[in-house]
Order: structure tokens, then sequence, then C-alpha cells
């Protein structure tokens, strides 16, 4: 058993270089917030400028007054209408956030697969795109495994409200006849995300050299959906 330990602890210690950001979970996104607020000042400004430029005109003809009456509804009442958020059932595309994420897995149909599903459950679409960062960790060592990228390309995948996507998760199945090593937990960082989800799992790993390089991962959209 000491050897055991010893042989994933080396494993995972080589792995453990390429460890993807996964405990930034506290991290937060106020620029966004302030993006809004400037730009919310912006159409403010704009249908101000508009009722002035029309009150120093007086009571010239009609189509001065059809002028005025376009610029008001695009400064003020057109654009508020058209804003996105959820509550409107707008549509929006922007990264989707680990927050607004149900996060499921289940073995695939060859040996040594592992499908993880990404279902948006935000009020909103958004999109997908790159390598998710995964991240396994076992009983037997104290730093994690890291997956490693494979070489498919990475589609754009776009989830409206409600869609679910995968990707999918290649390790080394153990079949050498031995106890192997159980891999217990799994931290799932989403492309462009910062925030992860950790996962409880059950894969069994062979303990013999070489076999964290053959743990990957492929790009959210990719294989059969």
């Amino acid at each position: 058993m000491r050897a055991q330990k010893l042989t994933l602890a080396a494993l995972a210690l080589a792995a453990g270089l390429s460890l993807t950001a996964c405990q930034g979970n506290a991290d937060s996104n106020a620029s966004s917030n302030v993006s809004k607020s400037s730009s919310s000042g912006g159409s403010s400004s704009s249908s101000s400028s508009s009722s002035s430029s029309s009150s120093s005109s007086g009571g010239n003809s009609g189509g001065t007054s059809a002028s005025h009456s376009k610029s008001k509804t695009a400064g003020g009442r057109h654009a508020a209408n058209s804003a996105p958020g959820s509550g409107g059932g707008k549509i929006t595309t922007g990264n989707c956030k680990t927050a607004n994420l149900a996060f499921g897995s289940s073995h695939g149909m060859g040996e040594g697969t592992l499908l993880v599903s990404l279902k948006n459950t935000g009020g909103d679409a958004c999109s997908l795109k790159g390598f998710p960062g995964v991240d396994l960790r076992s009983q037997y060592a104290s730093k994690p495994l890291s997956a490693k990228r494979s070489s498919l390309s990475a589609p754009v995948v776009t989830l409206k409200a409600g869609e679910t996507t995968r990707f999918t998760l290649h390790y080394p199945p153990n079949n050498t006849g031995g106890s192997g090593v159980n891999i217990t937990s799994m931290v799932v960082t989403p492309p462009n995300e910062t925030h992860s989800k950790n996962m409880s799992v059950n894969l069994n790993f062979p303990v013999e050299e070489g076999a964290d390089q053959k743990v990957t991962v492929d790009p959210v959209g990719t294989g059969k959906q």
C-alpha cells in the first residue's frame, strides 16, 4: 500500500504543475455592474438633450415635430424596452456562468470515458466555447491530477434556458487486476470562468507509470450531444 501511495503522489505532483485555477470561488464580477450603470446614464443624457433641442425650435412645421417624436422614441421608451434581461426573456450572448449551470455526470458507452453535462438554469441564453478545467482528487494524494486538453477543436455552443450540452473526460481504466486508486472528487471549471463546481465521482485508475498522461478532456460541445 505504501508503494501505491507514493506512486500516485508522484503522478499527482507532476500533474499539479498544470493545475487550473479552481480555488477562486470568492471572486467578484463587480465590473459588469459599473458598465451597466454607465450605459444607463448615457441613455438619459441623450433623451434630455433631444427634448431641449425641440423646445428651442418653438412652433415650427409638422416635419420638425415628427423628427422630435422619433428622437424621443429612440432615446427614451424604445431603448428601455429593448434592454436585455431575464425578466423580459431576452436572449443574450454572454458567457455561461457557473452559478447558472447544473452539472451532472454519467459513464460513457466505452471504458475510460465520463460524460459531464452542463444545463443552463438561467433565464437567458448564454454561450460556451473552449476546454473546461478538470481536476481529479484522491485520498491517496494531497494534490489534484489535472486533465490535459485533447487535440479537438472547440465549437461555439449557445444554450437557451433549459438546454444542455456536455463534454467528455477520458481516463485509463484499471484492467490490471489490482485494487488501483479510487478517484472520489472532480472539480470542474467551465470555459472562461473562474468559479468551479465540486462533483462526486467514482473512478478507478491503475497505478502505473504514465497514467496521468492518459487523463484528457475534450472541449464543451464535442462528441455525441
